[in-house]
């Protein structure tokens, strides 16, 4: 393709992911090198028939005219990223003086919320990720395994946890692992014991979250890779099977071979949805058992203060963290190209 037909087609592609990527990219990275300017407070003295009183007042001319020269706030540089809500250098290394035992340092960490939010969303993303391809692909095996005449239903039945929100999925588990729902209810006579509650006790939270994660993310790996399966070259297969290889051999040497591709793609796709946990958090009310870096980043710009540039700080770090995440199967996919090329 000659260049000036090449810059022609790429060129509106491109301004799309300026318009839409790099710019609000742009725009969270000037937000994080600044804080919120403080409330102007003044004295004031109000007197009365027996005796006067002093108070402090927020100036609420001072301080508008003080947002209105500056509207991003106060350039503060890196310190938002090195303070105590987000990497905690100074207590970082404070924990590591003064430990006992690196579980006790690990132990220190999580006490910090940006560690703490980590953890979780570590957790949950290299949990669930493998465990939504295992399933996915198992039910994709099942349901192309049946009758023809059967599909259609089964196929719907296995879209179902896709179809319904995030947020109302997580909802309606919510109500059913109540004490009064039918799950809750349910735990406590299997295991007799009425005070038992899978929302008292943070690892049941935890095992919760990542339950409702494999059980809403599945379907989409179902889709996937049962579109895949419909490629498969049947003659291979019909060649398998005359050479006397099972079921398991001609998945093994056939169908998964075949579906490397795809389990790239669901891998990276669920790498970055996992990474950014949030719906399930709200919709559990976890927040006290579990956090993850977007709801760290919901809570700054919507609890009982607006602090832009801590939750632009945040948002960056979550980027860094799905970048460096997704590198080692970039690096992968990109080798294996160029094998194929060469």
């Amino acid at each position: 393709m000659p260049h000036r037909a090449f810059f022609w087609f790429i060129l509106p592609s491109a301004l799309a992911m300026l318009l839409f990527i790099a710019v609000p990219i742009a725009s969270v990275v000037i937000q994080s090198v600044h804080i919120e300017h403080p409330k102007v407070m003044e004295e004031v003295e109000t007197c009365g028939p027996f005796n006067c009183t002093t108070e402090m007042r927020v100036d609420a001319e001072a301080t508008a005219k003080l947002k209105q020269a500056e509207p991003l706030g106060k350039f503060i540089g890196l310190e938002t990223y090195f303070n105590r809500n987000h990497l905690a250098i100074d207590s970082v290394k404070t924990q590591w003086q003064q430990r006992d035992g690196f579980f006790s340092f690990v132990r220190g960490l999580y006490n910090l919320p940006f560690y703490k939010a980590l953890s979780f969303t570590l957790v949950y993303t290299f949990v669930v990720t493998p465990l939504v391809i295992v399933l996915g692909f198992m039910i994709a095996l099942a349901v192309n395994s049946i009758p023809k005449i059967l599909r259609g239903p089964a196929i719907f039945v296995s879209l179902l946890p896709m179809i319904v929100t995030p947020l109302i999925g997580s909802l309606v588990l919510f109500w059913m692992v109540d004490a009064n729902g039918v799950l809750g209810s349910a735990i406590q006579r299997i295991f007799d014991d009425p005070n038992l509650s899978l929302k008292a006790s943070p690892p049941l939270t935890w095992i919760m979250l990542l339950v409702y994660g494999v059980w809403h993310s599945a379907p989409f790996a179902f889709v996937v890779f049962y579109a895949g399966l419909q490629t498969v070259p049947q003659d291979t297969l019909e060649s398998a099977m005359i050479d006397g290889a099972s079921r398991w051999e001609r998945i093994r040497f056939v169908v998964l071979p075949h579906s490397a591709p795809l389990v790239t793609f669901v891998g990276l796709i669920q790498l970055m949805d996992n990474f950014r946990v949030f719906e399930p958090i709200v919709g559990f009310n976890a927040s006290a058992s579990a956090t993850s870096l977007s709801w760290i980043i919901f809570n700054d710009l919507f609890g009982q203060q607006q602090l832009f540039g801590s939750a632009a700080a945040t948002s960056l770090l979550t980027i860094l963290g799905v970048c460096i995440l997704l590198m080692p199967v970039l690096i992968r996919t990109w080798r294996q190209n160029n094998r194929v090329v060469a």
